[in-house]
């Protein structure tokens, strides 16, 4: 992506390894914070940042399709991720 945005490649690169070691770095943190404190106020906060990134940037490439055959398949996808992880809770659910 950063390519594509007009990124050279070195600093595209440079980029997508600072953020990886931020992820790792933040995900020690975590690791270490919950040996002492309880973080399970933060699985939302993640969640909510992949659901973010899903309609930020997967939705807009939906909306370019214009057939009424590939929205279907979009949104029928959709449901079915859904339906999966209400499934999921549901049998899980003590």
């Amino acid at each position: 992506m950063l390519i594509h945005g007009g990124w050279k490649k070195t600093t595209a690169l440079v980029l997508n390894l600072f953020s990886g070691v931020t992820f790792l770095v933040g995900g020690l943190v975590a690791y270490a914070a919950s040996a002492r404190i309880e973080i399970d106020f933060l699985v939302p906060f993640a969640a909510g940042n992949f659901i973010y990134i899903g309609a930020s940037d997967l939705v807009p490439e939906v909306n370019k399709h214009r057939e009424i055959r590939a929205n279907l398949l979009h949104f029928g996808s959709f449901v079915a991720g859904i339906a999966l992880l209400w499934g999921i809770r549901v049998v899980l659910e003590p």
